[in-house]
């Protein structure tokens, strides 16, 4: 392991003195079409075009529900709200008092305007302000800043775009807040927090692939959206909520039992897609990518600079995940030991990504630095590799433009945690 950790820094600091070349093009991913079922195995068909009818039956439901509000007010176009990073105003850490309390249950509120049609909700909004007013868009602009022609990222349509999704902890959030604000305010008070909770469950039912995987955006937006996703904690935030609501323990004890058992059930088809995902080499397991094509499961590419490859970030997340299960099975300890060996196998040590003056942030030699990992590995070899907003692939990331060496995290340190939990999980759980 320690010669292939030193092999692979040799490789990344003698890269950085060689002329810029490119390895690769990063190739869109397929979104789930008619066309694409139709070549399924003929028995596998009628599921995935039930799912995909039902999908756009939501979309027109969910966009001809906005238009009638528009209209019923006067409206022809909607100002977008406040748009933020991330689940603003969502505070999951107060004490459980304070759910019930006016400042809790006004977010409470809010978060209620803004649930979909469909049960889910967008990205990015600010849940601090008001409520969503009648013909208001349940979306900020989530559009792409940075464009470019044939770009992934471009949406089939501006106005309407993720809408709802389990990216950047939407929809999984709210969710959250409003278990805590039912529990916190009873059954009568809490009434309307509760429909919409379970209004919310049965989005994630929904969105639910029949190979058990998720979406990024439900209905479905087309795309690299329709990848079964890990990116930012997608899949796994769908899969411990589940978790906890089949256990109906705390603030899910309102749940019903029917729902319980169906949230169980959702939980292990949802694990067994990622036991399914998980890239093997040479017979061998590894670790996930951000994304998996929604069909055959294979490691699928997502923005421009995001290529199908071994990824540490998603994959830490998903090992402690697994090391969490209570009783975890054959299947459990396999993946994760798997994983793990290859997180031992790909660390780099005596470097670091840090700034270098005008230059921006370069990956370094610094004695002492490390252990951190690349976000992403190629398949196959297991050199790091870097995407620019072109879609080419580097396997120098000293090579790609300034603003994606500035703008995006090329290294992390995620694993080293996943290691040291293994370290005392291993021993009560041999392979």
């Amino acid at each position: 392991m320690r010669f292939k950790t030193a092999f692979l820094l040799a490789v990344i600091l003698a890269a950085a003195s060689l002329p810029a070349a490119v390895i690769g093009t990063n190739t869109p991913a397929q979104p789930l079409t008619r066309e694409r079922i139709a070549a399924l195995p003929s028995v596998q068909q009628p599921v995935w075009r039930e799912y995909l009818e039902r999908s756009e039956r939501q979309m027109r439901a969910d966009r001809a529900f906005l238009k009638k509000e528009m209209r019923k007010n006067g409206l022809t176009n909607g100002v977008a709200p406040h748009e933020v990073r991330g689940v603003r105003g969502i505070a999951l850490d107060r004490p459980a008092e304070w759910y019930g309390q006016p400042e809790g249950r006004r977010i409470a509120d809010i978060i209620v305007s803004f649930q979909t049609p469909a049960g889910g909700w967008s990205k990015n909004l600010d849940m601090t302000l008001s409520n969503r007013a009648p013909g208001e868009p349940f979306a900020p602009n989530n559009n792409s800043l940075f464009l470019v022609p044939r770009d992934n990222d471009q949406p089939q349509d501006t106005h309407w775009n993720y809408i709802g999704t389990f990216d950047n902890d939407a929809t999984i959030t709210q969710l959250r807040f409003l278990a805590k604000t039912v529990a916190a305010t009873g059954a009568r008070p809490g009434a309307a927090y509760r429909a919409a909770f379970l209004r919310g469950l049965d989005y994630i039912f929904a969105a639910q692939y029949p190979n058990g995987g998720w979406p990024q955006v439900w209905p479905l937006q087309g795309g690299y959206h329709d990848a079964v996703t890990f990116n930012d904690g997608a899949m796994l935030n769908i899969l411990t909520l589940l978790h906890n609501v089949a256990d109906g323990t705390n603030e899910f004890a309102f749940v019903p039992a029917k729902t319980r058992a169906k949230a169980g059930a959702s939980l292990h088809r949802g694990l067994d897609c990622l036991f399914a995902c998980q890239i093997v080499v040479d017979g061998r397991r590894t670790v996930w990518c951000q994304q998996h094509d929604v069909l055959n499961l294979q490691p699928a590419s997502a923005r421009n600079y995001e290529m199908p490859s071994q990824t540490s970030g998603e994959s830490a997340q998903i090992v402690l995940f697994l090391m969490q299960l209570p009783h975890p099975g054959s299947n459990v300890v396999a993946a994760v030991r798997a994983a793990a060996a290859w997180f031992d196998a790909t660390q780099l040590t005596n470097v670091a990504f840090k700034a270098d003056g005008a230059e921006g942030r370069k990956l370094m030699p610094t004695p002492g630095n490390g252990p951190i990992w690349s976000r992403y590995y190629e398949i196959g070899t297991d050199r790091p590799v870097f995407g620019d907003r072109d879609k080419s692939i580097h396997d120098n990331v000293n090579e790609i433009s300034r603003e994606r060496r500035q703008g995006y995290s090329w290294f992390n340190d995620n694993p080293k945690r996943v290691l040291e939990h293994f370290r005392r999980w291993s021993l009560d759980h041999p392979g």
